[in-house]
């Protein structure tokens, strides 16, 4: 098969992936890419196929299991559930997974309403305009992993700087190098907590929990733990907010039937999962033998990325898909995955994006993007979608 060299579409391709993904669908619903670090890769663009290939146990999540070096993340951070397989990773989900139900969850709503008006009343207080990345949707979700985590308020600007690096690298080096200053970071929180005694924090209670059968988190799971929590716990909610933003600013018909009528708000969120996702594509998984997905067969020890934008994109399972309709019925998106590694924290991503758009939208009746601002600045690769700022004014 040809290999699609994804880097010489250059930033049309970061603006835009949906046309690009749609060419290569029509010609099949699985190809050999090159990305624009020159990783090649096996990318899945149909959503029957990636929603196979996410259930499918013979693609790995460890790269180890299928013979292959290390990723960097787990040989410096530790074992996660991003990179372990059954029995690891159902041993590991079961002893955080009590800490997400929809009841705890449901719990934080009052809190995360606070830190959402607070930060929308140091908006108002501006002259009229905003980066709204920097002023909502960067702070709500880190405020609100930084306080269940317990990470001093003091520290969350340098770990933005971190986060921001590993999940868009702008290369190998910058990237590395914020893995270890992250785990490095985290050693020395976690320690803290160790000598500081019992508190109300998740990373306490971590430190805490033991299984019916005493089983308990290692050193290097704690530590790989809070990694997942802190960054997918905020990272993915960011862009979930300004994605949201963006898409109804673009369809002002469906901004005017939400700002009318916000029991439509849950169906609005959900329709931007699907249309513009915060994760364009899931984490690597790796051929344990060869796989077929679709009609075709994926190499044993080759990396494989499932594509979750292009799989809700695919016209097969969504009519009419690069329409935005908050009326839709979005049920299947790939958004947050499928399968045992379904994201954890969706209850906390969709409260929190509801909460925010709600307030935002209710407090500025007039928001719009900033004309005067200039383009918008994407985030570079194939895991996060999203923008590095939004311009508003009101």
């Amino acid at each position: 098969m040809e290999t699609v060299d994804l880097g010489a579409y250059g930033e049309e391709f970061n603006a835009d992936p949906y046309p690009y993904y749609a060419k290569l669908r029509a010609s099949g619903p699985v190809h050999h890419v090159r990305t624009r670090l020159g990783h090649e890769v096996w990318l899945v663009v149909g959503h029957a196929e990636a929603r196979a290939a996410l259930a499918d146990p013979r693609l790995s999540k460890s790269p180890a299991a299928a013979g292959l070096e290390r990723m960097l993340d787990e040989q410096l951070i530790g074992p996660h559930l991003l990179v372990v397989d059954p029995p690891d990773h159902t041993r590991l989900r079961k002893l955080i997974a009590r800490e997400f139900t929809g009841r705890r969850v449901e719990a934080l709503r009052p809190r995360v309403q606070a830190i959402t008006d607070k930060l929308l009343d140091a908006m108002d207080g501006t002259e009229r305009r905003a980066d709204l990345v920097d002023a909502l949707a960067f702070p709500l979700p880190i405020t609100v992993i930084c306080e269940l985590l317990g990470v001093p308020a003091a520290d969350r600007a340098r770990f933005r700087a971190w986060s921001t690096e590993i999940v868009a690298p702008t290369g190998a080096d910058p990237e590395l190098e914020a893995i270890h200053a992250l785990a490095a970071y985290l050693d020395e929180l976690i320690e803290d907590k160790r000598c500081s005694g019992p508190t109300d924090d998740l990373l306490s209670a971590l430190l805490r929990t033991r299984a019916e059968d005493g089983d308990r988190l290692s050193s290097a799971e704690l530590r790989a733990m809070a990694y997942l929590l802190l960054i997918a716990g905020h990272e993915t909610t960011v862009n979930l907010i300004s994605n949201g933003v963006r898409a109804l600013f673009a369809h002002p018909e469906q901004l005017a039937a939400l700002r009318a009528d916000f029991g439509l708000l849950d169906g609005a969120v959900e329709e931007v999962l699907r249309y513009d996702g915060p994760v364009e594509t899931a984490t690597a998984r790796f051929a344990l033998e060869p796989v077929p997905v679709g009609d075709t067969v994926i190499p044993a020890g080759d990396c494989v990325l499932v594509g979750l934008a292009a799989g809700d994109r695919d016209a097969a399972r969504f009519p009419d898909p690069d329409r935005f309709d908050i009326r839709r019925d979005t049920g299947g998106h790939l958004a947050f995955g499928h399968g045992i590694h379904y994201c954890l924290g969706a209850p906390l991503a969709r409260l929190e994006a509801r909460v925010a758009l709600r307030a935002l939208l209710e407090r500025f009746p007039s928001l719009e993007l900033d004309p005067s601002a200039g383009p918008l600045d994407w985030l570079p690769g194939l895991l996060m979608r999203g923008v590095r700022r939004l311009p508003v004014r009101w």
